[in-house]
Parts: structure tokens; sequence; C-alpha cells
């Protein structure tokens, strides 16, 4: 069974934007308790989802919660400094970078949550594709 969940990649960006470069004292006060990676790890910030399906019909926050807890698709937000720096196990150079929406195995990482955004905090080699629009993408 598909997801009715809708990824909205464009309040994703714009909260990431705010986690990144805050513009006020709440922000700053957000901003300043995300964890930063540190050696091959990426911070992947979950996608907001839409509070209603394609065809308008509302989606509790349970049903939101439980499913996100499922996504396969996150916001590159961090990268730790030695990420994708191993030649033998990525020749081709990174995989990803910040700013990219990327996929990912369901329930992979150290999951938790800060305020409101939900965080994966993800070794490097476990991002298996880069994505230009999640918005199409559902959990099967």
């Amino acid at each position: 069974m598909s997801s009715p969940l809708t990824i909205s990649a464009e309040k994703t960006k714009k909260n990431a934007s705010k986690i990144k470069d805050p513009n006020s004292g709440e922000e700053a006060r957000l901003a300043s308790t995300v964890p930063d990676p540190v050696g091959y790890k990426i911070l992947v910030l979950l996608p907001i989802t839409e509070e209603k399906t394609d065809g308008g019909v509302w989606i509790s926050e349970q049903q939101r919660e439980r499913e996100g807890a499922a996504l396969q698709v996150g916001y590159v937000l961090k990268m730790g400094a030695d990420c994708y720096t191993d030649k033998d196990k990525f020749p081709t150079g990174p995989w990803c970078k910040e700013g990219d929406f990327v996929v990912f195995r369901s329930y992979a990482g150290t999951r938790f949550k800060i305020e409101d955004n939900e965080f994966r905090l993800m070794n490097d080699d476990t991002i298996d594709a880069v994505v230009e629009d999640p918005r199409g993408l559902r959990r099967v």
C-alpha cells in the first residue's frame, strides 16, 4: 500500500534555510540546537509533508508521524568533514551534496527530533540516490 503523504519540497527547503541561516531569535535558537555531523556522517532533514492528500482528504497528525518515520527521502542539511573522502570507496566522488534531496532505506540512520523537525544522522554510504523533485515519491 502506498503512503498518502505528499512531500512539500518548497516548504522543506524554506525550513532548511531557516535552520542554516536563521533570521530571528526563535530561528537562531533552533539552529543552535541542530548538531553538526562529524566524520563521515550526513545530517538529513526529513521533508515537510502536506496535511491533505492530493484528493483533499485530511491526514491525521498520528498517521503523518507514523508514515513520516518510514520516509525514504530527505534533504541533505550538513555533511561531516570526512564525507566521501575515501577514494577507494567513492572513486567517482561524492554521491550527494548539501541541498540535495536523497533517497535511502526506510528507518536508516539515527533518528531524532528537535521541536517539530525530524532528522536522521546517516553514514555517507547509506545514500542510495539523489532526486531532483521528491514530490512524486511514495513509500510502498
